[in-house]
């Protein structure tokens, strides 16, 4: 059974941290990528980053570059997501998800998601 737990939400201020793990079992880790999305409240899903599990490539969406740093611990099929400088405007439910292939994308259309984790972000 695919699963992907994500942990590591919660309420911080603004200007703060959070990290993020999504530990994956039940597929091939290095068959696939792995990306972060996340929505908030009355608005569509969007692509945060992606990383590339088998050689480690990342990609980030335009708003979040320079604050957030995707990595992947391949040996625990574990990734993460280390969100810096964090902005009121970074509250959403942030999942993960898994495509097949070594194509790295921001849509959301992978095969697939976790449960999600609330990351809220107070002004």
């Amino acid at each position: 059974e695919v699963q992907l737990v994500e942990s590591g939400g919660g309420l911080v201020q603004a200007g703060g941290s959070l990290r993020l793990s999504c530990a994956a079992s039940g597929f091939t880790f290095d068959d696939y990528v792995i990306g972060w999305l996340r929505q908030a409240p009355g608005k569509e899903r969007e692509g945060v980053s992606c990383i590339g599990s088998s050689d480690g490539s990342t990609y980030y969406a335009d708003f979040v570059k320079g604050r957030f740093a995707a990595s992947s611990d391949n040996a625990n099929k574990t990734v993460y997501l280390q969100m810096n400088s964090l902005e009121p405007e970074d509250t959403a439910v942030y999942y993960c998800a898994a495509m097949y292939g070594s194509y790295c994308s921001l849509d959301p259309l992978y095969d697939y998601w976790g449960q999600g984790t609330q990351v809220t972000v107070s002004s």
